[in-house]
């Protein structure tokens, strides 16, 4: 798996499963045997659904971190919590376990966006006012990132 395309929107049930869009789920086809690994978002009130795959490189990046250092075990307990192996069962539908949703706040009405290689999970409307207040600040944030500095740093 390279990267997921799109944003979807779907519903939760009372037990807080999600139907997958078949748009989605087609893109998810070569991670369903192995399952996923779904986690609090470090930085937003969302969940970050990784590919196996995706997941077991990321924890080759944190296993070299040296844990005799307070800060590195820290980051680690804190990055790892509540994160839950889950799968998508033969209907097409992902259950999250209720304390990610009640980190993330997620109702009935859920997004699902592409961030690349993994999948954010969001309330609606938390996704929407997200959004709303990044908008002022992007074309300064994407010169930032993307943009080609004298130094050569950056995109090319």
């Amino acid at each position: 798996m390279n990267s997921f395309i799109g944003t979807y929107e779907c519903k939760a049930d009372a037990k807080g499963r999600l139907m997958i869009p078949a748009a989605l789920k087609k893109q998810m086809s070569s991670g369903l045997n192995e399952g996923f690994v779904l986690k609090r978002a470090v930085f937003q009130p969302c969940l970050e659904l990784y590919p196996m795959a995706e997941w077991n490189s990321l924890m080759v990046k944190v296993n070299k971190l040296n844990r005799f250092k307070k800060k590195n075990n820290d980051f680690i307990r804190r990055f790892t919590a509540g994160v839950k192996v889950v799968e998508v069962d033969s209907a097409g539908r992902l259950l999250i376990p209720k304390d990610l949703i009640a980190f993330s706040g997620i109702s009935k009405n859920v997004v699902l966006a592409s961030a690349v290689n993994i999948l954010e999970i969001w309330d609606k409307d938390s996704y929407e006012k997200a959004i709303d207040d990044a908008a002022s600040d992007f074309a300064d944030l994407a010169e930032e990132v993307m943009g080609q500095d004298e130094e050569g740093n950056g995109i090319s």
